[in-house]
C-alpha cells in the first residue's frame, strides 16, 4: 500500500516537473534585427482629422491612433486600446489632454499614453476591467513633412517579432535556405 501511495506521488511529481529540453530545436535560426528608429509616413496631411478627432494609421508595420487634440496639436498612440484592444482611434479626443476609449469609457493622456483617471469606468468596463491590470498606451513622436503626418517608429520590429516565426518565402516547405526542419 505504502509503495502504491510512493509510486502515485513520484507520478504526479514527474508529470508536474520541468520537462527537459530536447537536444534539437524546431525554432527558426532568423537572426535578430537592429533597432532602426526612422520617421515613417502615416497618413497623408490631407486624411489629418479635424481638432478634436482621431484617426488611424499605419507605420512601419504598427496600428498607429493620430490624434488632434481641440487646440491643433498633433499626437501619435497605439491604436490597441486595453485591455481588449479596440481602436483608440474611434475614441473621443477631450479637452483635458486625453482621449477616451469608445467601449469601456477609460482615458489615456495624449502626451504619454498612461491612464487619466478610473480605469474601465464605464458599463459593461467594470467587469472587464477588474480582469486586467491598468495599462497605458504607447506614444511616439510626430511631425509633419512632404505632405504627409511622419511617426517614428522601429522600422525593423516588425521584422524582429516575424523572425521567430519566418524564414522566407519557402518557409510553408522548407527553409529559404534549401533545408527542411
Amino acid at each position: 500500500m505504502k509503495l502504491a501511495i510512493f509510486a502515485t506521488l513520484a507520478a504526479t511529481a514527474a508529470a508536474f516537473a520541468p520537462a527537459a529540453k530536447p537536444a534539437f530545436s524546431t525554432e527558426l535560426s532568423a537572426g535578430k534585427f537592429k533597432s532602426k528608429l526612422q520617421y515613417v509616413d502615416c497618413i497623408s496631411t490631407a486624411d489629418l482629422p479635424s481638432p478634436g478627432s482621431a484617426t488611424s494609421g499605419v507605420a512601419g508595420g504598427l496600428a498607429i491612433c493620430i490624434a488632434v487634440d481641440p487646440k491643433g496639436s498633433i499626437y501619435a498612440l497605439g491604436d490597441k486600446c486595453p485591455p481588449v484592444n479596440q481602436p483608440l482611434s474611434f475614441g473621443k479626443v477631450n479637452d483635458d489632454g486625453t482621449i477616451e476609449d469608445p467601449v469601456l469609457g477609460t482615458k489615456f493622456s495624449l502626451k504619454t499614453g498612461e491612464v487619466v483617471g478610473a480605469w474601465c469606468p464605464g458599463g459593461i468596463g467594470k467587469l472587464l476591467g477588474g480582469l486586467f491590470e491598468p495599462s497605458g498606451v504607447p506614444t511616439y513622436p510626430v511631425k509633419q513633412a512632404k505632405g504627409a503626418i511622419q511617426v517614428q517608429v522601429d522600422v525593423n520590429a516588425k521584422f524582429n517579432f516575424e523572425a521567430k516565426y519566418w524564414s522566407g518565402v519557402l518557409d510553408a516547405q522548407g527553409k529559404s535556405d534549401g533545408k527542411y526542419y
